[in-house]
């Protein structure tokens, strides 16, 4: 039998809300509706959604809970219940909360057919472009710990050391932005664990980072060519100029439909005429933004020229 508080909750629910206390039952087994309930859920889905835009789903009870624990605990809150009343009226201990929600493990060459279609369409173009006294702005949004980013700015260098430190030396810049600042943190280190770069193709690997052990580092000569900060994709856009290629892979699927659709049309803004998108596999695009970008692939798409 459920506990007293719980079995009060149910009786003034709504069906809705009763389907959401249901589920914690089924979901979040041996967890105390004392220390986290369908109430506290409901709460930091709120705030969530406010905050970053971010949408947060039923099922998704029992992320928030492993994800926010460490931050109770941190607070030295007795439940879940205290710490959204330290959330609401904590602006920092609400982005630690909002960085820990939005986490996104970051792979390097993660779907490569993306990163394929980059060096052998996209590529060619910039090179010469570059060689030749043009420049290119390279823009990684919602690029988590750098992987992405790096991973670009790798393959846009490629597998031709002489080459690619022409390329460095050339007007060649490159924006990684993430609302996550331990994200930021991460990416702007440049290390990683020697383990996790192997999805990179051997050439670029072994030209554009340097291992020590167990861990390795982006070759410093092209570190100088990026720029990492923390920026809410919902918030101001404060960035200059327009972007040559934008990738946003892991950040849009945590927005509902209207919210995703505005920020695709906006990225499409920051993109220079002819300019590449490339969103994640499982990011939907609508029709609206046929007007603006032109499909090129598997989530991949170019920005219209007139």
């Amino acid at each position: 039998m459920p506990p007293a508080s719980t079995t009060g909750q149910r009786a003034h629910a709504t069906s809705s809300e009763a389907s959401l206390m249901d589920a914690f039952d089924a979901a979040l087994p041996g967890i105390s509706p004392g220390v986290f309930d369908a109430a506290d859920f409901r709460a930091i889905a709120e705030i969530a959604h406010k905050e970053a835009g971010i949408v947060l789903p039923e099922g998704k009870a029992m992320l928030v809970f492993a994800r926010l624990s460490p931050l109770v605990r941190n607070t030295n809150c007795a439940t879940f219940a205290s710490y959204v009343i330290r959330i609401r009226e904590d602006v920092a201990e609400r982005r630690r909360a909002i960085c820990a929600l939005t986490a996104s493990r970051s792979t390097f060459y993660q779907h490569p057919h993306q990163f394929e279609h980059f060096a052998q369409t996209v590529r060619p173009g910039y090179v010469e472009r570059l060689l030749g006294g043009g420049k290119v702005r390279l823009w990684s949004a919602g690029c988590a710990s750098g992987a992405d980013a790096w991973t670009m700015l790798i393959t846009l260098l490629g597998d031709d050391v002489a080459q690619g430190e022409a390329l460095a030396k050339a007007d060649l810049r490159l924006l990684g932005t993430d609302i996550a600042t331990p994200a930021i943190a991460t990416a702007r280190a440049a290390t990683y664990r020697t383990e996790d770069l192997k999805p990179l193709p051997a050439p670029l690997r072994q030209a554009w980072t340097q291992p020590h052990g167990e861990h390795s580092t982006i070759a410093p000569q092209i570190q100088q060519l990026t720029r990492f900060r923390a920026h809410n994709l919902l918030g101001e856009w404060p960035m200059q100029g327009q972007f040559d290629t934008i990738f946003c892979r892991t950040a849009l699927r945590h927005f509902d439909d209207s919210t995703r659709e505005r920020l695709v049309l906006r990225l499409a803004e920051q993109l220079t005429p002819g300019g590449w998108l490339y969103l994640g596999d499982g990011d939907v695009v609508s029709p609206a933004t046929g007007e603006v970008l032109v499909p090129a692939g598997p989530a991949t798409y170019q920005k219209r020229t007139v």
